[in-house]
């Protein structure tokens, strides 16, 4: 399928492994030129050396920490007019909640609410005044179905949900889209790191596997086509059916 985004720019943050990688895998192909970012300057730039060497794309890789405003800055430096926007962001840890620190609480909702907000603001205006502009936050399927001890990650993704919600109506007149997609349970290194435990956790998936990154990175793709113009202020699951609901 003819996503119809050929040449236009993406950023797509942390982006140098896992399903940050697979979103920035599948706009190259699409033929987007893109902006990598990760904090981890030699795993970034094997990164998009790969994505350069497979699909031709034009790929600048920006070390940085999109949670600060030094880190966002620099992403913004490097592509100052993005058509596309990935927000992404790695989980805050588990811990009871009667544990979190206020130093926790600030941590997780830079990292997972307000970095995002801060770079759909940046970008939307641009977005708007050009014409196309299509937004996807990786967050987590825990916005619908908490979890136990991972209450900084249900608050925040809730956070974002909310703004988004409320954001995405307000662009949309304009060919602007913001869209939410809530992984669950991927084959990525993080759940590879559990070992024996990972077969546990396919195991409750009704579709009997864990998800493949690449089907993952298609789904943002989508979302960011041409076509997708009038799905707006969504969350979308891509979970093989671990959550039982019903809307």
């Amino acid at each position: 399928m003819d996503l119809r985004i050929a040449g236009r720019k993406a950023i797509v943050c942390a982006s140098s492994d896992g399903l940050g990688f697979a979103c920035a895998r599948a706009l190259a192909e699409a033929g987007c030129e893109l902006v990598m970012n990760g904090r981890r300057p030699e795993v970034l730039e094997a990164a998009a050396e790969e994505l350069r060497r497979r699909t031709g794309a034009k790929v600048t890789a920006v070390t940085a920490d999109v949670a600060t405003p030094a880190g966002r800055a620099a992403l913004l430096a490097a592509c100052p007019e993005p058509d596309i926007l990935v927000n992404n962001s790695g989980g805050p840890p588990k811990k009871d909640f009667r544990a979190l620190t206020e130093e926790d609480w600030a941590q997780a909702l830079q990292g997972n609410m307000l970095a995002a907000v801060a770079l759909i603001t940046a970008s939307v205006d641009g977005m708007m005044a050009r014409g196309f502009g299509r937004i996807v936050n990786i967050t987590s399927m825990t916005s619908v179905r908490p979890v136990t001890n991972l209450d900084l990650s249900n608050a925040a993704r809730l956070g974002l949900a909310g703004f988004v919600a409320g954001v995405s109506r307000q662009v949309a007149g304009r060919n602007v889209t913001i869209n939410n997609l809530l992984p669950g349970s991927f084959a990525t290194a993080r759940v590879a790191a559990l070992g024996a435990a990972a077969g546990e956790v396919a195991a409750a998936v009704p579709a009997g596997r864990l998800g493949d990154p690449d089907e993952f990175g298609d789904a943002c793709a989508f979302l960011c086509g041409a076509q997708a113009g009038y799905i707006v202020g969504q969350n979308l699951l891509i979970d093989g059916g671990f959550c039982m609901n019903a809307l």
